[in-house]
């Protein structure tokens, strides 16, 4: 096996999984036998059909891929065992898979997750390790089961955290990295080289689905918290917070702020709003907001904000 193609049928959706499809479909030593995504959901203001970004990328590249509404039918079971990979990689797929697929006979079930497992599992590491200032984070190639995550490891790949990272940039970096080692995982795992390693259940977290209203506010929470929250919630949901009676739009989501660890006051509280500084008091320190998004405007710098909108210094949000 070793020294032949490695069959490999691919799932995935999300961008982390865009830089190994395109890893493995410039390999001459893999066979991709098929791959599948999630079908076109509605997004954006239009809600419009869209594909997601695996879906993308095989549009802009003419690379065949299946639309899959619900991997769990007889129907792509039957696909698969026609195509009979020797591995399934999964990686931000989206779907719970079933037991009649991860029992098939002669198919190693892998998949690629977003963090140092046991720690974060579940929907959201990426976001997690940011939310927690965490000094690494990485992926984990893990062998599937029916549980969340919970799969016997193979491998870990480490990756330093400097703590600037946005959401959205880190993504593709674990992305890349996976990519990279992608395929020597897989050869070690069918050659018998890896040995899949139970989990320490004893260590493992777990973490929820993001949703919208995870991005408001508090800022009776540290400076460094919400900043951190900002770049963890970016591009989606973003972070948000209510300025009335400004003249604009109520929401002003917060793209990139700086946090000031010598200013204090009560939270919420606005320290400084001139034609140079936005800054407002948090529960520990204060935020100066460097990066906003207007409702209903475009991107802008803080300071530029405040030279159409009157903002009283020492009011509380």
């Amino acid at each position: 096996m070793i020294d032949e193609k490695i069959k490999i049928y691919f799932l995935g959706s999300g961008d982390i999984a865009v830089p190994v499809l395109a890893e493995l479909a410039e390999r001459k030593d893999i066979h991709i036998t098929g791959a599948g995504t999630q079908i076109d959901r509605p997004a954006g203001r239009k809600r419009q059909l869209t594909p997601t970004p695996v879906g993308m990328w095989a549009q802009q590249h003419g690379f065949p891929l299946d639309k899959i509404g619900n991997v769990n039918t007889p129907e792509f079971k039957s696909r698969l065992e026609e195509l009979a990979p020797d591995i399934v990689l999964v990686i931000s797929f989206g779907q719970i898979i079933k037991p009649e697929l991860l029992n098939m006979n002669g198919v190693v079930w892998v998949n690629v997750h977003a963090s140092l497992l046991p720690a974060y599992r579940g929907a959201s590491p990426i976001a997690s390790a940011i939310l927690n200032r965490d000094h690494a984070t990485g992926v984990s190639f893990m062998r599937m089961d029916t549980g969340l995550d919970t799969g016997p490891v193979y491998r870990v790949l480490e990756f330093p955290l400097m703590g600037n990272e946005k959401a959205d940039e880190l993504e593709l970096t674990l992305g890349k990295l996976s990519a990279r080692h992608a395929v020597e995982v897989m050869r070690g795992i069918l050659s018998g080289e890896l040995k899949a390693e139970p989990q320490d259940n004893n260590r493992a977290s777990l973490t929820r689905k993001i949703k919208k209203e995870h991005g408001v506010v508090d800022w009776s929470n540290d400076a460094s918290a919400i900043e951190a929250m900002i770049r963890a919630y970016h591009p989606w949901p973003g972070v948000t917070f209510s300025l009335a009676g400004a003249g604009v739009g109520a929401n002003i989501k917060i793209v990139e702020a700086r946090v000031i660890e010598d200013m204090t006051g009560t939270p919420g509280q606005i320290l400084r709003a001139d034609k140079k500084h936005w800054i407002i008091a948090c529960g520990k320190g204060a935020l100066e907001l460097a990066r906003i998004v207007p409702q209903g405007k475009k991107e802008m710098n803080g300071a530029d904000f405040l030279r159409g909108v009157r903002l009283e210094e020492g009011s509380v949000l």
